[in-house]
């Protein structure tokens, strides 16, 4: 899909033709986000460091839906929390929390998507959490952290424990609250939210007919998937990246279900 770069008023507003892309990017992944269903009213966040040395980062103006965001009314904000240029809205402050810490630590952590999706609430709060039930949840579950619940998050000192919690994973489980992911690309962290929230929906589903008669994957075979995920990628697979193969499908999926976003 070609990115349309809107060279007038932005050029002005000090937003270059890579920032723009990032836009258009974390635009669609709200709208796609909004698609599957793991919007939230106006809650919940993904954001998108923007490209260059000053660590700003974009996140939804607090007010518009996940379906309502556009490439434009995104907002940007610096790791202190203070807003960047113009917005005729502000922003959702536990989402600043959360998201400035992991994007201030995590050089990796170029977009990062946090829901409350029912299902993804109900794991976060299972003792157990993710299960290995299916094939999605034991790739998942070797690199899949987790954080205790600790109140709304609206508390700076939280987030050293939120960050030390998440490691070097890119998936992780906030107990009692919801889901989280980040990638190096929007194509990463749309695959690792997506699969987890699958993995989620895949459990409750799975313990609704019963936790007697569930079976869990053996042992050997889950450790058979953690060895098939660390394989060299076949040639027959192509030289595109799966990050980016998922990631324009995705926007050509945008653009047929979600159009507007790019603007």
């Amino acid at each position: 899909m070609a990115t349309i770069f809107k060279d007038d008023r932005f050029t002005a507003a000090g937003i270059g033709e890579a920032e723009w892309k990032v836009r258009v990017d974390l635009a669609a992944f709200y709208r796609l986000s909004a698609h599957y269903g793991w919007d939230d009213l106006i809650f919940t966040h993904i954001s998108a460091r923007v490209p260059g040395p000053d660590h700003h980062f974009l996140i939804n103006p607090l007010g518009l839906m996940f379906e309502e965001i556009t490439a434009s009314s995104l907002v940007k904000v610096d790791l202190d929390g203070n807003i960047i240029g113009e917005s005729d809205y502000g922003i959702n402050y536990a989402g600043y929390v959360i998201h400035s810490a992991i994007h201030g630590t995590r050089e990796d952590a170029l977009f990062i998507a946090h829901f409350h999706s029912p299902d993804g609430m109900a794991v976060s709060a299972h003792a157990e959490g993710l299960l290995p039930l299916n094939q999605r949840a034991l790739v998942l579950i070797p690199r899949l952290s987790y954080h205790d619940y600790e109140g709304v998050a609206l508390n700076l000192d939280e987030q050293a424990r939120l960050v030390a919690d998440l490691g070097d994973t890119k998936v992780m489980l906030l107990r009692n609250h919801g889901t989280l992911a980040l990638g190096a690309s929007a194509g990463e962290a749309w695959g690792n939210i997506y699969n987890l929230e699958s993995a989620c929906t895949a459990q409750v589903r799975t313990l609704s007919i019963g936790r007697d008669n569930v079976l869990i994957a053996p042992e050997a075979a889950q450790a058979e998937v953690r060895n098939q995920m660390a394989r060299s990628r076949s040639v027959a697979e192509g030289q595109v990246s799966f990050h980016d193969l998922v990631w324009q499908a995705a926007l050509r999926k945008a653009q047929r279900h979600v159009p507007g976003f790019d603007i």
